[in-house]
């Protein structure tokens, strides 16, 4: 599909977006915990009440109960509602910036780094099962005719594990102490193998400015920030890197 998509080809990619944030809510809530994500009923957090189909339907639902649920009353959790709303910005962003094939390899690396982004933010962690596989896929991905070229990425890969490992190095060494963790030299070697060798200082310049701004929104709400703050580097990198795919891709 070339030129402008129309109305309908957008509302799927709504759509999609949206229902891919459920499922990615569910991962971000019931992964850490060990819970399955598969097995067994979603059921409302307070209550325990399985929920039906008329529940489930994404963002209209929480609308619809105005973020409560149908039993009890108690507030659905927000994290669903984030997820929705980022993942099926995703897919329409997608679908307006590239055209088929290569909107549906945006929107599923969109949707990966959120994930990723996500599990950061609120556990520091960023799980093997996930930076790992999104090395070879870049490569395919390349390989395939998409975005930069293979060599280019290839290197990307290399490159990006190699300078926040020697950063975290370096770092312990000086410090004494974690500065970096492991999940985040993986993170960026996917990084590089999406984006490639050349964009990685611009997605670490970008994740240095988002770090920047997050200090200085958290000493406006009250919060004390130090040098031995924590912020979540690879949820930076994340949402640095799918904007600069966005244009390198097209």
């Amino acid at each position: 599909m070339s030129g402008h998509p129309d109305f309908l080809f957008v509302a799927l990619g709504l759509l999609f977006g949206a229902v891919a944030g459920s499922f990615l809510a569910t991962l971000l809530i019931r992964w850490p915990q060990g819970r399955s994500v598969i097995a067994g009923r979603s059921r409302c957090d307070d209550c325990g009440a399985p929920l039906g189909p008329r529940d489930l339907v994404p963002l209209l639902s929480y609308a619809a109960l105005h973020g409560k649920c149908r039993r009890c009353g108690g507030r659905i959790d927000q994290r669903h509602l984030a997820a929705e709303l980022a993942a099926a910005a995703i897919g329409l962003v997608a679908l307006i910036a590239h055209p088929l094939p290569l909107a549906l390899v945006t929107m599923l690396l969109g949707l990966w780094l959120l994930l990723l982004a996500m599990l950061d933010v609120e556990h520091h962690w960023l799980p093997d099962r996930l930076t790992l596989p999104l090395i070879p896929l870049g490569l395919l991905a390349a390989w395939a005719g998409f975005g930069p070229p293979l060599l280019d990425r290839a290197v990307g890969a290399a490159l990006g594990w190699a300078a926040l490992a020697l950063m975290a190095f370096a770092y312990r060494r000086l410090r004494g102490r974690e500065g970096l963790g492991g999940g985040d030299a993986k993170l960026l070697a996917a990084v590089g193998a999406w984006l490639g060798g050349p964009q990685l200082p611009f997605i670490l310049v970008g994740a240095g400015l988002l770090g920047l701004a997050a200090a200085l929104l958290m000493r406006l709400r009250g919060h004390e920030v130090t040098r031995t703050t924590r912020l979540p580097l690879g949820a930076l990198m994340a949402v640095a890197a799918w904007p600069v795919w966005l244009v390198v891709a097209g």
